[in-house]
């Protein structure tokens, strides 16, 4: 009969094929109808058997290829349009050149401990992260959810400045001069194992040279390491007056915001806001200037500044000038338990000239810790030069708990002039006065201005 061969031809497979559909042929029997005789019919079918296919859904890495993990041997140069893993412990070794772009976002994976994720830069070694004001370089953790280009510096809803402690920071060690106990010539830097030789620092170049930071935003750090020992957001130690450190932003870091390990290097513009130790931390006789800084204390904060002397016999006399110190006081009581100005310490040597000192509750003072430090007072090893307070204010009018300044300025020893003398280097002002504190308008880049 002629209708099945049309039938068969009119059966178009490759219409009824899909992406997720295959149909297979299997039997086609054909129908036949004999009519010859009283024979029955013979009737046979056409079967067809359907075949599903499912696709699977592999899930694809996003840092698969941006992952910075274990030690950096070789010059490496980071991708501004990728978002970048820091994994665990990271050094680049000596000899070695790191270069992170404007406008990277270095994002780290959690952990506490030995292998936190943290990024150091060993003596020898070289950091080229040059950050511009519309682009700056981000390092943060990896709950934030900031992302490349056109939501700077937005983050998660969980990430303020009180989200602390999600990775380690960054360290940048030197070969610049350090006073250590017993006179050593190089030390371990806190925070990274004995084990780690890319964590010594300290050396005899006062010119050493570890590149460059400039536009750096450091948040969410401070990682544990061990009971009591959390890493600082940027520690520099040794650090040589031939690198280049300025427009550094620490926010919501655990431990110390900037901790200056000896070394000579000197560093324009820095804010730390909500730290969770001191602001800005000097030790082993630092001999550097630190010139242009914002500090905003949180009831998490200890000191804005605390400054300690030399360790060893070596001596250094910093400078630190230029630089606002916010309390965290509300409706004139202070919030939190320390929150102090600033304390000097074990004979601190040093220079600390045009500094304001604004919304701090009464109690909270600048102190000579000890007798090491009324000696340096009174050697003049350690001055005070055109120092500001403002105090803090309640609908209009000063809150009746502040103090005068004899009081502020507390020689713990009683053996200095110290307090008296307070009144010809200290005044209490009601607004900022030219040349003195710190320009805000400086920090406009940041993620606290935004």
């Amino acid at each position: 009969m002629t209708f099945l061969p049309n039938f068969l031809t009119n059966l178009n497979l490759n219409r009824k094929m899909t992406n997720f559909k295959f149909i297979l042929l299997i039997t086609i029997l054909f129908l036949i109808i004999s009519c010859s005789g009283d024979d029955d019919p013979v009737i046979e079918y056409i079967i067809i058997t359907e075949t599903v296919t499912e696709t699977e859904t592999v899930e694809v890495d996003p840092y698969a290829d941006y992952t910075l993990e274990g030690n950096i041997t070789a010059d490496k140069t980071l991708d501004s349009s990728k978002i970048w893993l820091l994994k665990g412990r990271v050094s680049v070794e000596s000899g070695v050149s790191l270069t992170i772009p404007a406008g990277t976002i270095i994002k780290a994976a959690p952990g506490t401990g030995a292998d936190a994720s943290t990024l150091i830069i060993a003596r020898g070694a070289t950091i080229n992260a040059d950050g511009t004001a519309d682009a700056p370089i981000v390092m943060t953790s990896i709950s934030d959810n900031i992302q490349v280009g056109g939501n700077y510096p937005s983050s998660g809803p969980a990430l303020n400045v009180d989200t602390r402690g999600l990775w380690g920071g960054l360290l940048i060690l030197g070969n610049a001069p350090c006073s250590f106990s017993g006179d050593l010539t190089e030390l371990q830097i806190e925070g990274i194992p004995t084990s780690d030789t890319n964590g010594l620092y300290g050396g005899t170049d006062a010119a050493d040279n570890s590149g460059s930071v400039q536009y750096l935003s450091i948040r969410h750090g401070g990682a544990e390491i061990g009971e009591g020992n959390e890493i600082n957001g940027l520690t520099l130690g040794g650090v040589g007056s031939g690198t280049k450190i300025n427009h550094v932003e620490v926010l919501g870091n655990v431990d110390d915001g900037i901790e200056f390990f000896g070394g000579t290097v000197n560093a324009t513009n820095l804010l730390i806001w909500g730290q969770g130790d001191d602001a800005i931390d000097i030790d082993q006789a630092y001999a550097g200037t630190i010139d242009g800084a914002l500090v905003i204390l949180t009831s998490a904060s200890d000191h804005g500044f605390e400054i300690d002397g030399p360790e060893g016999s070596a001596t250094g006399r910093f400078t630190l000038k230029n630089a606002t110190v916010i309390g965290a006081t509300d409706d004139c009581d202070a919030e939190g338990v320390d929150g102090e100005m600033a304390d000097f310490r074990k004979g601190a040597t040093g220079d600390v000239l045009n500094i304001l000192f604004r919304d701090f509750a009464g109690g909270k003072d600048v102190e000579l810790d000890a007798s090491a430090d009324a000696a340096s007072y009174t050697a003049k090893t350690l001055t005070f030069v055109n120092i500001d307070i403002i105090h803090p204010v309640k609908d209009g009018v000063v809150c009746s708990n502040v103090e005068t300044l004899d009081k502020i300025f507390d020689d713990k020893s009683d053996e200095s002039s110290f307090e008296a003398d307070a009144l010809t280097f200290a005044e209490v002002v009601s607004e900022q006065q030219d040349g003195n504190g710190v320009d805000p308008s400086i920090f406009s880049w940041t993620f606290y201005a935004r």
